[in-house]
């Protein structure tokens, strides 16, 4: 038995003969069909790849670019040919002229294009127009069916042609006005927007852009409404964001340990709205602000607390530490604070803090709270004592002594130079009258003496005029003299002492007047007791022909007490006193037969 001998397999041979048979018959028909198509489609490929490089990176055909024909040409010769035609047009006038109610007028004015910016983009106005190398079939249509006019791309410096615009509103209509926000000690105030006529800007910008495309060599100007960058609701709006938020409440700034509070009614001036982009933008002057953070802190080395009149009252004037920072941080953390609400309004600025030795605490210790002695002496006009008694008593006033400090009259006052403010005039030198410089300043000497006389406080030195002087309270007087006779007493309190010190100047027809108080908390109830006069002696007389010489009556010297009674302050009792003895030189007649080294101050 053949393997090959089954019925069934003989039919199954058979049946896939004849398949065989017949896909043999079909497959050249097929081939046929797929080499004509590809054919076809390198016929169409070749035909595409020949169209791109007729089109290349070219302009479409019939193309204008604001006039200008450009079409087939490459993207570089296209780019070339509008250079060509624009760019001398940038530098050729073009006569302006506007239209108002009263007539056209020009004003002789004219502009270039290039004072306005206004250029054409060659490049981008040759892409617009469809130029640029590509595979896609668009682009191979639009290239061979032919393009149409386009507009070049221009730009213009919009500032240059406001200000040339602007600068033709002149006496054409009104300026519009912008809405304000201003801020004041009173609160936050706001000014109305007022529309206006000037020159249409965006009429004024097309039409000089198609003068230069064209290449016109005039243009007539519309005048027309000018609306306020800045509206009304542009005001409501800041007004409700920034302003009103800003102003309701306090500022607290922090420097180390130190808060520094601001107020509405100070900060106010730091503080403005400036139109940007058709809004109201805050702003914060640092400047401004630094100037009132120094008001409350010293900007560098610190400053200790004192106690100054204030109405006529002591005050204590609280210390200042010393701060570096920069002001555009304290304006920083400022202008962030503005807006929060209360218990948010306290920022942290970054510093460098020295804190004062002599704390606002300490000057409270010092206890200056009450007047506890004055004394007024009077003098006749001269204006030399105007000039140094007035000088003399702004040195000396706001001399705060802490317990245990002593007041030198000459360490205060210092030399008697011009330089240091000074004039020249009598002082009393070897017993006689001659001018020098800072003659009168004894009147201080002496008022100050008695004030702090009359305060109780220790006398370590001083010196009684050679002569006796009838304005001055005998036996309690004081003169001085640079450097060597100097009036020099001692804080012996536990509580601290201001003094003040002022002068009415004299006139023709008035005394001037020398004022001289002392502040701190009462110790003591003064008394003064003065003696009778005694021991006289009769004046010499003195004939000088020295060049300084001045004549003079003279009169006799004594000696006198005086005794200073202390008592507690409210108690009746005496305490203890002090005697104070002065033995007055005569005053000598002096005879001057001619026209005379430094001395006492009279």
């Amino acid at each position: 038995m053949s393997i090959w001998g089954s019925d069934d397999g003989d039919d199954s041979t058979g049946a896939g003969a004849t398949a065989g048979v017949d896909d043999k018959r079909e497959r050249p028909g097929g081939r046929i069909v797929a080499v004509v198509v590809v054919a076809l489609v390198l016929l169409a490929a070749g035909g595409y790849v020949a169209a791109h490089a007729v089109a290349g990176d070219k302009v479409p055909r019939g193309t204008t670019i604001s006039g200008v024909d450009v079409g087939g040409m490459t993207r570089d010769d296209a780019i070339a040919e509008l250079e060509e035609t624009f760019a001398p047009r940038e530098s050729e006038a073009i006569a302006l002229s506007v239209a108002s109610t009263s007539g056209e007028t020009g004003n002789g004015q004219s502009v270039t294009p290039a004072e306005l910016g206004l250029e054409v983009d060659y490049a981008a106005s040759v892409d617009e127009a469809g130029a640029g190398d590509s595979w896609s079939p668009g682009r191979q249509w639009d290239y061979f069916a032919g393009g149409g006019d386009s507009d070049a791309v221009v730009t213009v410096d919009e500032e240059l042609l406001d200000a040339k615009l602007l600068e033709l509103s002149e006496g054409l209509g009104t300026p519009p006005e912008d809405g304000e926000v201003l801020f004041t000690a009173d609160g936050v105030r706001t000014t109305d927007p007022v529309p206006g006529k000037a020159v249409d800007t965006d009429f004024a910008r097309e039409a000089l852009t198609d003068a230069f495309l064209g290449g016109e060599d005039s243009v007539a100007l519309e005048v027309g409404a000018a609306e306020p960058d800045i509206d009304a609701e542009d005001v409501a709006e800041a007004v409700e964001a920034f302003a009103n938020p800003a102003m309701a409440n306090a500022v607290t700034l922090e420097f180390g340990d130190n808060r520094i509070r601001l107020q509405p009614r100070s900060f106010h001036r730091a503080l403005s709205m400036t139109p940007e982009d058709g809004e109201l933008v805050p702003a914060v002057d640092a400047d401004v602000l630094a100037r009132l953070v120094d008001k409350a802190t010293s900007n560098g080395a610190p400053v200790d607390a004192t106690v100054r009149l204030v109405k006529g009252k002591p005050r204590v004037v609280p210390a200042k530490p010393g701060v570096s920072f920069e002001p555009e941080d304290v304006a920083e953390v400022f202008e962030g604070l503005l807006t929060k609400p209360l218990d948010e309004r306290i920022g942290e600025v970054e510093a460098q803090v020295t804190e004062a030795e002599f704390t606002t605490e300490d000057a409270r210790a010092l206890n200056v709270v009450e007047k506890v002695s004055e004394f007024t002496t009077y003098y006749p006009h001269a204006d030399y004592r105007n000039v140094n008694i007035g000088r003399a008593a702004e040195l000396v006033d706001g001399t705060l002594l802490k317990p245990g400090e002593e007041f030198s009259l000459n360490g205060i006052v210092g030399e008697r130079t011009r330089e240091n403010g000074f004039t020249e005039g009598y002082i009393i030198s070897n017993g006689i009258l001659k001018l020098d410089l800072g003659g009168g300043v004894s009147q201080m000497a002496t008022t100050v003496f008695n004030a702090m006389f009359f305060a109780g406080l220790e006398d370590i030195e001083h010196k009684p005029h050679s002569f006796y002087i009838d304005r001055y309270p005998v036996g309690r007087e004081a003169t001085v003299a640079w450097p060597t006779v100097d009036l020099h007493f001692r804080n012996d309190t536990d509580h601290g002492v201001l003094i003040h010190a002022s002068v009415t100047p004299s006139t023709f027809s008035s005394q001037g007047v020398v004022k001289v108080e002392m502040y701190s908390t009462k110790v003591w109830d003064i008394e003064s007791k003065t003696s009778e006069r005694y021991n006289y002696r009769g004046p010499a007389t003195r004939t000088l022909t020295t060049p300084d010489c001045e004549p003079h009556t003279g009169y006799s010297g004594f000696d006198i007490d005086v005794t200073r009674i202390f008592r507690k302050h409210g108690e009746s009792a005496v305490d203890h006193t002090e005697k104070f003895h002065t033995a007055y030189t005569a005053s000598d007649h002096v005879v001057c037969k001619a026209p005379g080294p430094s001395g006492d101050d009279d």
